[in-house]
């Protein structure tokens, strides 16, 4: 499990707001599931021009959350992409400082679960041609009663779940391994 610590935190609110538009944090998506990319490979991932493309990667090149890969280049044109760190993480109260900071990170929180929802609903718009998944994907709610001390004390041991999957040795048994999004939210609410 990556500790916290060693898990680089977003505090300025240029940054998430550069990774809070739709086609940004696609890319972003792209990245990480697939690695290195150059902007075509992006622009085919994502049924978007490479003009398109190459704007939204100097915005995020800018805001320090991707770096240029020159050592993958074959040549001085080809310019190629990287994640500059696996993980992000921010915390919305960091932004409560300033109301413009915090519309930032309001939009940013409202983006995120778009993008969950929308993931969600696609898989199930077509899971009729994906027989294979269909008994597969899941779902699953719980009601429980936490302090916010055990509700991150369940985060931590979450991820530490999640991070031992990400982190395993791909097995060579030829079978086939499609990216899966899962996600998980844990907020105080009412039925």
């Amino acid at each position: 499990m990556i500790d916290s610590d060693d898990v680089p935190k977003v505090t300025d609110s240029r940054v998430l707001a550069a990774m809070s538009h739709p086609l940004r944090r696609r890319l972003m998506d792209v990245l990480k599931v697939y690695g290195p990319s150059t902007a075509s490979v992006l622009a085919d991932r994502t049924d978007q021009a490479v003009a398109n493309i190459s704007h939204h990667v100097k915005v995020l090149a800018a805001a320090g959350l991707i770096a240029e890969a020159p050592e993958l280049a074959r040549d001085r044109r080809e310019r190629w992409w990287r994640l500059a760190a696996p993980e992000l993480r921010w915390v919305t109260g960091d932004f409560d400082d300033d109301p413009s900071r915090q519309a930032v990170a309001d939009a940013a929180v409202s983006l995120g679960l778009d993008r969950q929802i929308g993931l969600v609903r696609a898989w199930h718009a077509v899971r009729e041609q994906r027989a294979a998944w269909n008994g597969a994907a899941f779902s699953v709610d719980k009601w429980l009663h936490l302090t916010p001390a055990e509700l991150g004390e369940l985060e931590q041991e979450i991820l530490a779940v999640l991070d031992r999957w990400e982190r395993r040795d791909v097995p060579d048994d030829g079978q086939d391994r499609e990216p899966v999004f899962l996600f998980a939210h844990g907020v105080p609410a009412e039925p």
